[in-house]
């Protein structure tokens, strides 16, 4: 084995070592992986023992591969889960390959290595690497296979929990989104082919520096923006090219916002604030409901220049909440307060996500609020970098930056 794959195998054991949760010792290590491999895509899949059923848990690369599920035998990553052997796969063999079941994605001309996870005793799961233009080496192979047996072992020796989230369908579904802006003669490309699935009841986190389009992003599966190429569909319905209507429609009864300004009408009060989006909602719940979800209700009456920053945060989740949508979009929520606020604001978010089962996608730059979500994605440079599954969440309560 290489110098540089001796180096792999220490930062490896190193990410271990500095990890307390699961999903940051498969993300840490996948990371790696690919890196040390120079493979564009990658995907840890893990094994749950009750349903003999592998699930993609954190990926590397453009694709959103979180939630795709394997049965023993099924596809390449159910085969090598069933064997308990690496396969190394070149470009001529794996046409139209099945990754895992029958309706996964197949892959077309290019190279591919999966490697088991396991003990000598357990198969805990897989890692599958892909999208590499040149063959993969059999030390390459050796490396993983150490590497992936090293994981395996911290996984039994931490006592690691798996707990898969459940089969279900997209409410969201994006695929190839491309945003184009003219920058002067110049055209600007924002976003450059993005592709993400976002499951009913979930809280999706979409962590960004400044400028790889995550506010673009939103604004787009939220019908403010039209996007230049690419598909969303939202609970079946393709959402592409809307007419005005279609738009108008889907933003006042389907999604809330929630903005880093606030956005609240000064002359008005903080209930006329929420009542005046409850009175274009056919479905709306009781405007001093939506204030007492967010613990205001003795606010009600209060003007935005009588409140502070937090509380007028927390009357715009209430506005974006009496709609009873389905999706919540927040921008930025906590940007512009302190971290006691943003505890506050965070924790009124985390609610309505577990008890009104909304599905929340939220975009921030800071990394520690990722930590409370159900899934994380990164955006650099206007492509998917990640995606990863938390296992389990932290508490809005817990956070701590």
């Amino acid at each position: 084995m290489d110098t540089l794959h001796v180096q792999i195998l220490w930062q490896i054991m190193e990410a271990l070592r500095e990890s307390n949760q699961l999903e940051d010792a498969l993300s840490n290590c996948l990371d790696l992986f690919c890196k040390g491999t120079n493979s564009p895509k990658g995907t840890i899949w893990m094994l749950d023992d009750q349903s003999k059923r592998t699930i993609a848990i954190t990926v590397y690369g453009t694709s959103d591969a979180t939630g795709e599920s394997a049965g023993m035998g099924e596809g390449l990553v159910g085969r090598v889960i069933e064997s308990g052997e690496s396969e190394l796969l070149n470009a001529s063999e794996v046409q139209n390959l099945k990754l895992a079941g029958a309706d996964s994605p197949g892959i077309t001309g290019k190279n591919v290595l999966c490697v088991p996870i396991k003990t000598p005793k357990n198969i805990v799961g897989c890692m599958l690497l892909t999208g590499k233009e040149e063959p993969y080496t059999e030390d390459e192979k050796t490396m993983c296979e150490q590497c992936c047996a090293i994981l395996a072992l911290d996984i039994e020796d931490k006592g690691f929990a798996f707990r898969p989230f459940e089969e279900r369908e997209p409410i969201v579904t994006v695929r190839n989104v491309v945003k184009e802006f003219m920058n002067g003669e110049e055209v600007r490309q924002v976003l450059k082919g993005v592709d993400i699935d976002v499951y009913p009841g979930e809280l999706v986190v979409v962590l960004g520096e400044s400028g790889c389009g995550k506010s673009t992003l939103l604004n787009i599966i939220g019908g403010m923006d039209r996007m230049t190429s690419g598909e969303v569909v939202v609970e079946g319905k393709d959402m592409s090219n809307p007419t005005e209507d279609e738009l108008t429609k889907y933003r006042r009864d389907y999604v809330g916002f929630i903005f880093q300004a606030y956005n609240l009408m000064p002359n008005l009060s903080a209930y006329e604030n929420i009542e005046f989006i409850a009175e274009i909602s056919d479905k709306a719940m009781d405007s001093m409901e939506a204030l007492k979800l967010v613990g205001l209700d003795e606010k009600a009456d209060n003007m935005p220049t009588a409140l502070s920053g937090g509380q007028m945060q927390r009357i715009s989740i209430a506005r974006a909440l009496v709609k009873n949508p389905k999706i919540i979009l927040a921008d930025e929520p906590t940007a512009a307060l302190d971290y006691e606020t943003s505890i506050k604001v965070l924790d009124v978010i985390e609610k309505i996500s577990k008890e009104n089962d909304t599905t929340i996608l939220m975009v921030t730059h800071n990394p520690e609020i990722a930590k409370m979500a159900n899934r994380v994605v990164k955006l650099r440079d206007g492509k998917i970098s990640s995606i990863r599954v938390n296992l389990h969440p932290l508490k809005a309560t817990d956070l701590v930056w």
